[in-house]
């Protein structure tokens, strides 16, 4: 558990020191350069359409393991508009909130304890 844990916080140290200058260049509106590139059907655009896959993996699971509750619809919001940065720091927490168990981690304990 402390490997993901580790691997969890150098993803987000990465994300975040690799964020922080791209949004004082360009601002914080990735939209027209996110769907700008989709648009253009390059390489970039391929990989954006990749990535906005995994974004919505992302939230339609956190949205399920929190049974589709208004706060699992909620957080599943954020693990789309957010991405890895509230990934790792939603599966650091839960790391920690279920003391290591990776059943109770990944399904909930409803699902887990079943």
């Amino acid at each position: 558990m402390n490997g993901l844990r580790i691997l969890l916080a150098v993803i987000l140290v990465a994300v975040t020191l690799y964020t922080i200058p791209v949004v004082l260049a360009h601002g914080i509106n990735l939209f027209p350069y996110f769907f700008g590139d989709i648009r253009e059907m390059g390489w970039a655009g391929q990989f954006n359409v990749d990535f906005l896959g995994f974004l919505t993996m992302s939230a339609v699971w956190t949205a399920w393991r929190n049974q589709f509750s208004a706060s699992g619809l909620a957080l599943g919001t954020l693990a789309f508009f957010f991405g890895a940065p509230f990934l790792t720091i939603y599966l650091l927490y839960l790391s920690f909130s279920t003391n290591g168990n990776l059943p109770v981690m990944l399904l909930g304990s409803e699902r887990a304890n079943a």
